[in-house]
């Protein structure tokens, strides 16, 4: 393969790998912010908590997935977001051990102050990382202020609070209500009365909540400059980000306007949410439903930035790209053949997995089963 076809395939493999992770730990995200809420006591929070604990371990395999990913297929990328976004991510990996922790702990002792603490422990850990991951989609829009020296020595003035402005905020709460809706979708699914009642009550409101959110940060996109690579584009060049020169002043629809068939994937996203709610009788088909909200919001967003990876606002031409910023042409190549092995590998135990732990939990499986259950 080309170097550029390499790149193209490790920008959607990392599109994919940050879908899987939306979908799959979407829905244990949306699971504890629902927790204190939609269950009424603590045998009806042992039931919710159950319904993921087997799981979300596992889920978050796409999380480090997508994470090494970047590592080893965008270096640039990784130093720059990692380093960059340092205090954020720190919060986020704060929130996921929280979660870890109150998973393995919240029943190990009867006191009900002791259980309250740790649900409320949890709702945290799954609320602050759905915000911030869309935070920080939302903040690729608008350029996140780095550079580099002439050795690509990483200058960078990011700062947590800079992070949290408006729009990113809005894309945030774009996040978390899909990741509510797919908690609700999951809840439907893997609950029984009452608490499955609670669930579909919850599905409309979120799908709701989502669709209205997504349009109005659509429009709000629509008003903010985009970057735009105005130099020649060699696709097949050694990375070297200050290779070019980025202009300030186009439009992050410009990709969507040049191909029409790319506004499948927006509606796609909305007719996920909307589609959810409707089937929400079903929980099965609404489950699979829910799922294309966030894989379609991905996507969305990846489309219109693209090529963009990592736009800068203080210096446009260190804006890091698909063409820029990559490994060698010998590490995408042999990653390439690692993941089309070990991808379809993971995907196939998780599906087991899956059927394996099918059907809902209950309070008599937990109360037979109270030793081994959360």
């Amino acid at each position: 393969m080309s170097y550029e076809t390499l790149r193209i395939i490790w920008w959607l493999l990392i599109g994919v790998l940050l879908g899987f992770f939306a979908v799959m730990d979407g829905f244990d995200l949306g699971t504890a912010v629902l927790l204190p809420f939609i269950a009424k006591n603590d045998m009806e929070r042992r039931v919710v908590i159950n319904t993921v604990g087997p799981v979300w371990e596992g889920n978050q395999v796409w999380f480090i997935i997508g994470g090494g990913a970047i590592f080893a297929a965008w270096p640039l990328l990784y130093a720059a977001s990692f380093s960059g976004f340092y205090l954020a991510m720190i919060l986020v990996l704060f929130t996921l051990i929280l979660r870890a922790a109150g998973f393995k702990f919240r029943s190990k002792i009867e006191a009900q102050n002791w259980r309250n603490t740790w649900d409320w422990l949890l709702f945290v850990g799954g609320l602050v990382p759905a915000l911030v991951f869309g935070v920080a989609f939302g903040n690729l829009f608008e350029g996140v202020p780095f550079g580099f020296d002439d050795s690509l020595r990483m200058q960078s003035d990011i700062t947590l609070i800079g992070l949290l402005n408006p729009f990113a905020l809005l894309v945030g709460l774009v996040s978390l209500a899909m990741m509510v809706l797919r908690g609700a979708c999951w809840l439907n699914l893997k609950t029984d009365e009452p608490i499955r009642r609670r669930a579909q009550s919850v599905v409309p409101l979120a799908a709701l909540a989502f669709i209205v959110l997504f349009a109005l940060a659509g429009f709000w996109v629509s008003q903010i400059p985009a970057f735009a690579i105005t130099s020649p584009i060699m696709p097949d060049a050694q990375p070297n980000p200050l290779g070019k020169t980025v202009s300030h002043v186009g439009s992050w629809f410009a990709n969507y306007n040049t191909h029409a068939v790319l506004w499948i994937l927006p509606l796609l996203a909305v007719a996920g949410a909307f589609c959810a709610a409707l089937l929400r009788r079903w929980p099965a088909l609404s489950l699979w439903a829910s799922a294309a909200a966030p894989a379609a919001s991905i996507a969305t967003a990846g489309a219109a930035l693209f090529p963009f990876l990592m736009p800068s606002s203080s210096s446009p031409g260190a804006s890091l790209t698909v063409w820029d910023a990559s490994s060698s042409k010998l590490t995408l190549g042999i990653m390439f053949a690692a993941a089309v092995v070990f991808v379809p590998i993971i995907v196939a135990y998780m599906a087991w997995a899956y059927h394996v732990l099918r059907g809902p939990v209950t309070a008599e499986q937990i109360e037979r089963d109270s030793g081994e259950a959360y």
